[in-house]
């Protein structure tokens, strides 16, 4: 249950509120309108010894060092720099360089950078069952890079900071600035779970249009439910409870979306999954720590 308790301000740091929190709907209906086609970006560079690591090398460099280094093996990497290819290939952005990792890590994780670097745990190619769902994966990675959601991100972040500063310095209200990081909190939250079901959608149509089964997102998204769930009972956690600051949607909307989605390009059980040549592929694949 959740329990409502009601803020009453002054008058004046109400209108002060309001001008705030005016400012701050202005930096979110910037964020969320329609997205300008990117710039092309440039290749990133091999590293050289003779100068300085660039800002992406030390990124990488410290995600390495996070989650246990790269984890080596010819015939996976080569299967996922293939599957980036094609999809790639659709992405209505052929023109960007993607360089794919995978992460010695038995978490469930994938992420990228806006860079062009890709990175999967082998925990979570340990949980896909084909190709298809992999490929899930990877095309949702490439839509956030093609939609550019981290810059749209970061400056929605630098906004809210803005704001901030402008209640607890300007306006001289320490009080008013912690209620609109609050609330800036919620709207950060609410626009992270908008980008997160925009590259849903993209990425299944990326799927679709390489040939894959765009089921597949659907299916791991199941198979990360029930994994989430068999680990909740280990800790006691209530995988059902919602947290209003999650940067993800629900499981169940994603999986209903993801259905919608595919449905829009072919029916179930038509487009490649590979699954027999998937799984002896991860055959041996290290599971857990």
């Amino acid at each position: 249950m959740i329990v409502r308790r009601e803020i009453r301000l002054p008058d004046t740091a109400r209108r002060r509120l309001a001008v705030l929190m005016a400012g701050l709907a202005f930096a979110v209906s910037a964020c969320t309108g329609q997205i300008p086609a990117p710039s092309p970006e440039a290749r990133p560079a091999a590293p050289d010894s003779s100068r300085p690591l660039s800002a992406a090398e030390r990124e990488h460099l410290s995600i390495l060092t996070a989650y246990g280094g790269a984890y080596q093996d010819p015939r996976l990497e080569a299967h996922l720099a293939r599957t980036v290819e094609r999809l790639v290939a659709v992405s209505g952005r052929p023109d960007i360089q993607y360089r794919i990792t995978i992460l010695n890590s038995p978490s469930v994780n994938a992420f990228a950078l806006s860079s062009g670097r890709l990175y999967v745990t082998r925990g979570l190619l340990a949980l896909a069952n084909d190709t298809a769902e992999l490929a899930s994966v990877l095309a949702h990675e490439i839509a956030h890079v093609v939609a550019r959601h981290a810059a749209f991100r970061a400056d929605h972040i630098r906004q809210a900071q803005i704001m901030n500063r402008v209640a607890a310095e300007v306006l001289g209200d320490p009080q008013l600035g912690a209620l609109a990081l609050a609330r800036a909190k919620l709207a950060l939250a609410s626009f992270s779970r908008a980008q997160e079901l925009e590259a849903d959608g993209i990425g299944v149509g990326i799927s679709a249009r390489a040939g894959y089964d765009p089921y597949g997102a659907m299916r791991f998204l199941g198979s990360m439910a029930r994994n989430a769930q068999f680990h909740a009972r280990g800790s006691g956690l209530d995988q059902n409870a919602g947290d209003f600051l999650s940067s993800h949607p629900s499981t169940p909307e994603r999986i209903k979306n993801a259905r919608d989605n595919a449905r829009q390009y072919v029916g179930p059980g038509i487009g490649q999954s590979d699954r027999a040549e998937y799984l002896a592929l991860i055959d041996g694949l290290p599971y857990g720590d």
